[in-house]
């Protein structure tokens, strides 16, 4: 049961009928983007607290402390209701009679399976592509964010009822593909001749193209060179990238992620959306021939100015046109990747979600402006940009660089710290705010070291199951009301925050909100886990059976809530540390 939902619910009544009573015109619809009820900043003022009197204040007119004393009546109808009061600047306060908590404990362990259940997506079509690195090596660190974030995300929609896609967009053209294959002759030409050969600056020096190489020469032996270069280009690039998308793909089970769609760029390109999307734009008149002004930063003096085919991306609030084809009348990237997301839209038709690097953070705004001229405005896109992940071991940085061919891949953290650490602490940040992954930190057995101390949430939840030799399945609530002490009451009304989280984070499509909940969760777990010391208030209770059924019942509460969080970051939850 979402608490806040039921008395949400209960709020949007009552201004209804607030508004019908003093005859106000406002429209009850606008304030729903605005309109919170979450809890108060300080525990001192309350279980619930609404913004309702600010958000009112422009449009009636009056101070918030006036609306706000005129609503008090109308929250005081609601049901279970101890106590309502007004806080500066006018925040309403709600406080609950105790026993909603106690229901509340109940009604979870009756309905364990269901009790955070959640439906905003009502089965509709959405697709993430995530990841999407260049098949030019294996993934990096830098890769492993993206990957975590959009397969949580991924996670998350689903059990919000999402139909989710997620996809993978090989760049399998263009100049990179050109550097890969030049890169691997050359290690092709290393097992043909048996001698080392120095890779050239700009191609890609990595050990990893020397599996390519071997099974070249297995394959072609001493033919290949007899080919002409267009057969040898097809040739070597059909192994290199079979090699290195077999890499990227081994190293994604390893995190715990399988793709459901892999589109390629080179297929796009050779297909008819290109000339669909002309069509397209030119219907809406959306197309012109025309010179763009040199990019900010540039001198204008070494800006050559040229006749290009141009889309009016600055329509959809772009801050200028975009290129669609070059002065030599050669498709660009950004008329490719528009082709793409054409692509998706026909597929999924649904929304489209895309999770970028750091690096892209410039493209949003384009690709947001052709989604909208391309769908008519129909089809919504989230971009959400990653940002860097800062290597560390023991507070030192770790340098890495593809192009020097010394970086840092995703299997080496994968095998270094396992694959639950490198998901949680992927997610230990908002995606657009760095991450600092501190090798020692995360493998510590500290409360510094978020992992473990979730983890050790959940292995001393069944620690306390094994003393009291009561299997967790088999317990059953029989008087929540016992559970009235301070710190319990706390942790059970922590415990009622988790589907307003789950809903949050679903419709923000923020991922990390799951973490910092059961970080939190945790440590209001183990406060009170401490208070058996210092309190004398212990779990198991010698010689009161009931008192002790209570605070089991309140644990298995608080082990199935991290579950399910963790569950859904597709963590295995650990039973003793």
């Amino acid at each position: 049961m979402n608490i806040y939902k039921f008395y949400f619910s209960h709020l949007i009544k009552a201004i209804e009928k607030f508004k019908s009573d003093f005859k106000y015109s406002f429209k009850v619809e606008d304030l729903l983007k605005k309109l919170t009820l979450e809890p108060p900043k300080n525990s001192i003022n309350g279980d619930m607290s609404t913004n309702l009197a600010m958000i009112l204040s422009k449009d009636l007119k009056l101070s918030p402390k006036i609306i706000a004393k005129n609503f008090i009546a109308y929250i005081s109808n609601f049901p279970d209701i101890e106590n309502v009061s007004v806080a500066e600047p006018g925040f309403i306060n709600i406080t609950f009679k105790q026993h909603v908590w106690f229901d509340f404990i109940s009604n979870l362990l009756k309905n364990k399976e269901n009790w955070d259940q959640l439906d905003i997506g009502k089965g509709k079509n959405i697709n993430i592509e995530f990841i999407s690195a260049n098949p030019t090596g294996p993934l990096h660190a830098g890769h492993a964010r993206g990957a975590v974030f959009g397969d949580a995300l991924a996670s998350l929609l689903t059990e919000a009822g999402y139909l989710v896609t997620k996809e993978y967009y090989i760049n399998d053209a263009g100049n990179q593909i050109e550097k890969l294959v030049e890169s691997s002759l050359l290690r092709y030409n290393e097992q043909l001749t048996k001698k080392l050969i120095d890779i050239p600056e700009g191609l890609y020096p990595g050990e990893y193209l020397k599996e390519v190489g071997q099974i070249l020469f297995e394959k072609y032996g001493d033919e290949l060179e007899q080919d002409n270069q267009e057969k040898i280009f097809d040739k070597v690039r059909s192994v290199s990238l079979e090699v290195i998308m077999r890499m990227i793909k081994n190293d994604l089970l390893k995190l715990g992620i399988e793709m459901d769609v892999f589109t390629s760029e080179k297929e796009i390109i050779s297909g008819n959306l290109l000339a669909e999307i002309l069509k397209n734009l030119e219907s809406k008149n959306l197309i012109f021939y025309g010179v763009l002004d040199p990019p900010k930063g540039t001198d204008p003096k070494n800006w050559e100015k040229r006749e290009q085919l141009l889309f009016k991306s600055s329509v959809y609030g772009d801050d200028t046109d975009r290129a669609l084809k070059k002065s030599d009348g050669t498709w660009t990237y950004f008329a490719t990747d528009m082709a793409y997301h054409l692509d998706k839209m026909n597929r999924t038709k649904g929304d489209l979600i895309n999770v970028l690097g750091a690096d892209h953070i410039g493209y949003i705004s384009r690709i947001n402006a052709a989604v909208s001229a391309l769908s008519n405005g129909s089809v919504a896109i989230d971009t959400k940009v990653c940002a860097l992940v800062n290597l560390l071991e023991d507070g030192k940085p770790i340098k890495m660089s593809k192009r020097a061919g010394n970086f840092v891949t995703l299997s080496d953290i994968i095998n270094a710290v396992g694959k639950d650490v490198v998901r949680f602490i992927m997610l230990t940040r908002r995606n657009d705010q760095s991450i600092d992954f501190d090798f020692k930190k995360v493998t510590e057995k500290s409360k510094e070291n978020p992992v473990f101390y979730v983890q050790y949430a959940h292995a001393r939840c069944n620690s306390i199951f094994r003393s009291s030799k009561i299997k967790e399945d088999e317990l059953i609530l029989k008087n929540p009301k016992l559970l009235k002490n301070d710190y319990e009451i706390e942790l059970i009304k922590f415990i009622a925050l988790w589907p307003r989280t789950l809903e949050l984070a679903a419709r923000n499509h923020e991922p990390h909100r799951i973490c910092y909940y059961l970080i939190e969760l945790s440590s209001i777990f183990h406060s009170l886990w401490n208070k058996g010391k210092d309190d004398n208030i212990k779990f198991i209770v010698e010689n009161d059976l009931e008192l002790t059924n209570a605070r089991l019942s309140l644990v298995k509460a608080v082990a199935l809530t991290i579950r399910k969080g963790l569950s859904l970051l597709k963590i295995e939850p650990v039973l003793e540390m």
